[in-house]
Order: structure tokens, then C-alpha cells, then sequence
């Protein structure tokens, strides 16, 4: 039986240069997606999935992460006061899902770095990461569906979409075989290969179930052309050594790091809401789109 998996990483230290200058000075992972920002979305998939205990790893600028996650007594006594008690669950909700610990990463130099900050925190115990540019709609929440396969094979996992064209240079890319329905062992995986040198169409997205050898892999790891040690690197050096795999998740994507995403998000998720939805919807049927 495999060691469960009680803890999360968050890296929340980027510096969201797809998203400037709205990121000049506000964290990307605190962009609102309709009423709630694009970090809570993710904490509470985490959550859903059954992890306990939620490492963010922040940086110069991201106080305001920590501000939401905690308690806000002066909000919570002002909505008590006025007798909004809805409004007052949800504050509270925020502040009580998790224990949440935070690691500082003073430079960005690329995602295996920051999940390497985390280490102390996370000890000798497997953990996941997800990022918060990845929010994921499904029915099972997406990490759950990880964890389910981690617990059936005890290995790393991590997960894939399919990916068409030359987008797939933008990407982590496994290779691999299908050992059940949507589930692949991994033989290989490369980091933002070309188009014509992709070993599939699976691209590596922003969740991962990893083991605590990993991090010796991330010391290990040479940073790239810019400075960044990537974790899908360290990943690859740690498959020689263990088995891997992939699962190709049932829901729907949406890369909320990049403006033409987080637009396409913002809508869907809009139509979702149970209080927008009908006005929002009337609207969209009124635009004149040319």
C-alpha cells in the first residue's frame, strides 16, 4: 500500500509575464475568475482530493495570497454586523479549508526550483503539486484522478492532454505506453520538444503526484539556456531509476495563464454561475459579434 499523500505544492512565485502589465504588481495566481481568484480554484481541488496540509511557495509581491488564505477578523465582524451570513460562511470557508504553510522562493528561476524550496516542508512523503495557470472543469476533480492511479501502480504521476499542431513546443511531452483506458507508462519525456521532434501529442500540465527522491534529482539538474531548472527534467533523470506515468484526465482544460484563456474561462465559468448565468447568457445572445 502506498504511502498517502497528504500535501500540495503551490508554486505562486512566477513572475506572470503573460499577463502584464495587470501582473506588474499583483500576483497572477490572485486574478479573479469570475468571483473567486485562480488559486482558490485550485486549493480547492486539492481539498476535494483529499490533501490536508497546502505548501504555497511565494515570492517578492505575493503577500496578498497569504492575506486571502487567512483569517480577516475585521470582515468577518463587519459582514456578522450587517447580517450577511452567506457572505460570512464563505469568508470563513476560505481561511478553514486547509492548513496552509508558506516558502519563500527569493528568485524565479523555474518550476523544479520552486518545488525545490518546498522540501523541508514536505520531508521524506510524496506530495503534489499543481499550479494554479491550470484550472481544470470535471466531474472527479483532477488530482483525485492522479491520486487513484498513484495509489493502484505506487509510482509518480503526472497529468497529460492531448495537444495538436505546433503547440506542442510549448509543453512537457511524454512518451509512453497505454497500459489502461487514458493511464500510460511513461518511457521518455522531453521538455518544449519541436513540433517534428514530439514523441506524442500528450503535453505535461500543471498537476503532478511526485515521490520525495525527486528532489535530490532537482539539485542534480542543470538549469537551461535561461537559468530555470526544469522539473520535467529532474523528472526524466528520476525515471531512469523508477517507474512513471501519465493520465490523460477527464475534464476540460483551461490555460487561465495566458489572456486569451483566462477570457475563454472567465466566460465558462460564468455560464456555470448559478446567480450570472441567465443575465450573462441573455447578454452574450444580444452582442453583434462581427
Amino acid at each position: 500500500m502506498p504511502q498517502k499523500v497528504r500535501k500540495a505544492v503551490f508554486p505562486a512565485a512566477g513572475l506572470g509575464t503573460r499577463f502584464l502589465p495587470a501582473t506588474k504588481a499583483s500576483p497572477k495566481e490572485m486574478l479573479p475568475l469570475v468571483d473567486k481568484p485562480l488559486i482558490q480554484y485550485v486549493v480547492e481541488e486539492a481539498v476535494a482530493s483529499g490533501i490536508e496540509s497546502v505548501i504555497i511557495v511565494t515570492g517578492r509581491g505575493k503577500a496578498s495570497i497569504e492575506d486571502h488564505f487567512d483569517v480577516s477578523f475585521e470582515l468577518e465582524r463587519l459582514l456578522e454586523k450587517r447580517g450577511k451570513q452567506e457572505e460570512l460562511k464563505a469568508m470563513r470557508a476560505i481561511s478553514q479549508m486547509a492548513r496552509v504553510s508558506y516558502v519563500r522562493q527569493q528568485e524565479a528561476l523555474g518550476l523544479g526550483h520552486a518545488v525545490l524550496q518546498a522540501r523541508d516542508l514536505v520531508g521524506d512523503e510524496p506530495f503534489a503539486v499543481m499550479l494554479s495557470d491550470d484550472i481544470i472543469d470535471s466531474e472527479t476533480p483532477a488530482l483525485r484522478q492522479l491520486l487513484d492511479v498513484y495509489e493502484k501502480y505506487d509510482a509518480p504521476v503526472v497529468a497529460v492532454f492531448e495537444v495538436a499542431g505546433e503547440a506542442i513546443s510549448r509543453f512537457g511531452v511524454i512518451d509512453g505506453d497505454e497500459v489502461e483506458a487514458g493511464v500510460y507508462k511513461i518511457k521518455d519525456m522531453v521538455e518544449k520538444p519541436s513540433f517534428a521532434d514530439a514523441p506524442s501529442d500528450l503535453a505535461i500540465i500543471g498537476r503532478y503526484i511526485l515521490t520525495p527522491d525527486i528532489f535530490d534529482e532537482i539539485v542534480k539538474t542543470t538549469p537551461g539556456a535561461i537559468g530555470e531548472i526544469q522539473i520535467t527534467d529532474a523528472m526524466r533523470s528520476l525515471l531512469k531509476k523508477r517507474p512513471f506515468y501519465a493520465v490523460r484526465f477527464e475534464g476540460t482544460r483551461y490555460d487561465a495563464g495566458d489572456k486569451l484563456g483566462f477570457l475563454i474561462a472567465t466566460v465558462e465559468f460564468a455560464l456555470k454561475h448559478e446567480d450570472l448565468a441567465p443575465k450573462f447568457r441573455e447578454y452574450l445572445r444580444l452582442l453583434k459579434l462581427t
